[in-house]
């Protein structure tokens, strides 16, 4: 098993089915060793997406799961397209978007959770750049959804 994989499942973690473009983009461009990763959404590993409003409808704690939840989907299209998660070079840039009720504040709380899941994953390889805005709305009511930016390995 490779060994970001390894790691994922000493974690705790397994990853979801990638999920697939819900509009006409693609999940995943390349340009050199540069990947950009479409946005994707707290969909859970049987399907359902965490959805609703931070700081009206979900907790910090629960926004923070949909956040991992991010992550594990944007892990699971860096597998689909790399064939191993040990083609990833780096996480250089991730943004969180979080569905906001107007006087919610915890945003960068709420995208620690896919933050911190690759750090966990990559350790300083998993270290990034990273914003995480308040949205009024997101599609499907999507708690959060995340992008971001990664480093290919030579040979991927």
């Amino acid at each position: 098993m490779p060994e970001i994989e390894a790691e994922l499942t000493r974690l705790g973690y397994t990853l979801p089915p990638p999920p697939a473009p819900v509009g006409n983009y693609l999940p995943v461009t390349r340009s050199g060793n540069i990947m950009w990763m479409a946005g994707v959404g707290s969909r859970t590993a049987d399907g359902p997406r965490i959805s609703g409003k931070l700081g009206s409808d979900l907790t910090v704690e629960q926004g923070y799961e949909a956040a991992r939840w991010c992550a594990l989907n944007l892990l699971a299209r860096m597998k689909d397209e790399l064939g191993d998660l040990d083609g990833v070079s780096r996480i250089l840039k991730v943004v969180g978007m979080v569905n906001s009720a107007p006087d919610f504040g915890e945003q960068a709380r709420v995208v620690d959770g896919a933050s911190d899941l690759f750090v966990a994953l990559f350790g300083d390889r998993g270290r990034h750049s990273r914003s995480a805005p308040g949205m009024g709305a997101l599609p499907g009511n999507s708690a959060v959804i995340v992008e971001c930016v990664v480093e290919v390995a030579e040979g991927y």
